[in-house]
């Protein structure tokens, strides 16, 4: 019986960028060779970002309001693959298949009460072997503050807080599975398989990849010779003997070769499998190395971008506050010029008056901005000169 499979990861931001374009499949080319472009049209979402994962994050983010601290090296997102082996997809057939998926998405949307609101993106590849669906959710807990106010809170560490959080996910969702008309089975849990999950590179040493790549590329299956009890010249034997040495030599030893044969094909066939089992994971794992690097180098990149922004900012706030500086000592300076040119008026009226016997101050200012259609006072003359301007224009 096929087993009902859901496998969680967990990410940071630096990893999602490449994520998306693997899931969304956004790359031009692809490390994994079990990928079909031309397959690709039968790829469907059942859930469409509206950015990339980075965006879309920030964006629910912001929406929800969600409470949590993030640092650089906090897990934000995680990832569900979902999927069974490759005969149930074929057995079930598409409309079935249709459902299994859009039945697991429920099953995510309703786990922990998460809610479909923090579902990123569910993306169904039918362009593999085996049909299976990446869905990125942010892990989110509904809790309560200090102040006792029910909040939405980002914490990866908490949403998997228990120590069997991996087996409760497992154990939910076969029933949730079985529960919705579909028949699997649960894998067995690592207490009683004692099974462990091995890198690519200790899967390799474990299992003596190339040598049993060697072996399984050079090995030949074939029965070996077996009497045959017609070859026996029943004439030689008596009765007796003859159904002595069938019953109890002949026949004991064709049984015998017969199961080591049927078991050497058996272990050959699970050899087989094992070694195309770590030749894909090998491939993920250049993928994953390939990516993982181009993160690196994108993150150097995004450093050095703010380091010269840092610099270059530094350098134009240190010009705007020379010159506001500047502007400033001009100013005070005109201001002192004016105020020296309005008392230099006053004592020059004042000594014109009093020289030439003309009688009031006042008298002789009005007399001179009458006359002169000018003002003394700088204000009140560009204002005179404005109006002045206007009045010619409207004509």
């Amino acid at each position: 019986m096929s087993y009902a499979i859901i496998r969680n990861t967990k990410y940071k931001r630096e990893n999602l960028k490449g994520i998306f374009r693997h899931n969304e499949r956004r790359n031009k080319n692809y490390s994994n060779d079990n990928i079909d472009k031309e397959k690709s049209y039968l790829n469907y979402s059942i859930k469409s970002p509206q950015y990339s994962y980075e965006k879309e994050f920030d964006r629910i983010k912001e929406k929800c309001n969600l409470k949590g601290q993030i640092k650089k090296v906090s897990n934000i997102a995680c990832e569900y693959i979902i999927t069974s082996d490759h005969d149930f997809f074929e057995r079930i057939g598409e409309e079935e298949t249709k459902r299994f998926f859009e039945t697991a998405y429920k099953f995510v949307a309703e786990y922990k009460n998460l809610g479909e609101q923090y579902i990123l993106s569910a993306k169904v590849h039918r362009d593999e072997q085996t049909p299976h669906m990446y869905l990125i959710f942010l892990p989110v807990i509904h809790t309560t503050d200090k102040k006792g106010n029910s909040i939405d809170k980002l914490a990866c560490s908490e949403f998997w807080k228990a120590k069997d959080s991996y087996r409760q996910l497992q154990d939910a969702f076969y029933k949730y599975m079985i529960e919705n008309g579909f028949d699997l089975q649960r894998g067995l849990p690592k207490e009683e398989t004692n099974r462990q999950h091995y890198s690519v590179e200790e899967y390799k040493k474990i299992t003596n990849f190339k040598e049993a790549k060697e072996v399984l590329k050079n090995m030949k299956l074939e029965l070996p010779d077996v009497p045959d009890i017609t070859d026996i010249n029943i004439n030689r034997l008596s009765k007796k003997r003859d159904e002595k040495i069938l019953e109890e030599i002949i026949k004991p030893k064709d049984n015998v070769i017969q199961n080591l044969y049927q078991d050497n094909i058996n272990l050959h066939e699970e050899l087989a499998r094992q070694t195309k089992i770590v030749e894909e994971a090998e491939k993920y794992q250049k993928e994953r190395d390939k990516i993982l690097a181009n993160n690196e180098e994108l993150h150097n990149q995004v450093d050095i971008i703010k380091k010269e922004y840092k610099e270059k900012e530094f350098d134009l706030e240190w010009e705007y506050k020379s010159k506001i500086k500047g502007l400033e000592k001009e100013n005070n300076r005109l201001n002192k010029i004016i105020d020296k040119f309005y008392k230099t008026i006053d004592k020059f009226i004042h000594w014109i008056c009093k020289k030439f016997d003309m009688g009031a101050e006042d008298n002789l200012i009005r007399d001179f901005e009458k006359e002169t259609n000018t003002y003394l006072d700088v204000e009140k003359q560009i204002k005179h000169e404005e109006k002045e301007k206007e009045l010619e224009i409207e004509l």
